[in-house]
């Protein structure tokens, strides 16, 4: 079992996309970017899960020749809690479009303050 250099390739690009996309300030963004690690993490469950074999038939195909449906099954279990996870940041991201006006996420008044608090730290010990 080896995965190939473009999908190598691919899944390294979906999740650096799906990360950078999970750090912006906009739901809409993060939702996406959510999305794309979803998708990331499905295609290297495929990947991951060898050539494609012979139906799973008992009786029928040589035990060796079937496919492991365990990768499989993992890839529609993660494909289904994407889905409701993916609702769900929906109905978040609309509730606070409807109650701001905006998606974008705030600063929180804590970090504020450890950032000022840091840079009054590197301004006393430069000075």
């Amino acid at each position: 079992m080896s995965i190939d250099l473009v999908t190598t390739v691919l899944l390294g690009v979906l999740y650096a996309t799906g990360f950078y996309l999970l750090m912006q300030r906009s739901l809409m963004q993060v939702i996406l970017g959510f999305l794309v690690v979803g998708h990331a993490a499905n295609l290297f469950l495929q990947a991951a899960g060898g050539p494609p074999g012979a139906p799973p038939f008992v009786g029928v195909v040589p035990q060796e020749d079937m496919a492991d449906p365990l990768p499989q099954a993992l890839a529609l279990t993660a494909i289904v809690i994407t889905f409701g996870l993916t609702t769900f940041l929906l109905a978040l991201a609309y509730r606070a479009w409807v109650l701001l006006g905006h998606d974008e996420v705030q600063d929180d008044l804590e970090d504020r303050r450890v950032r000022r608090a840091e840079i009054a730290a590197e301004r006393e010990e430069a000075g």
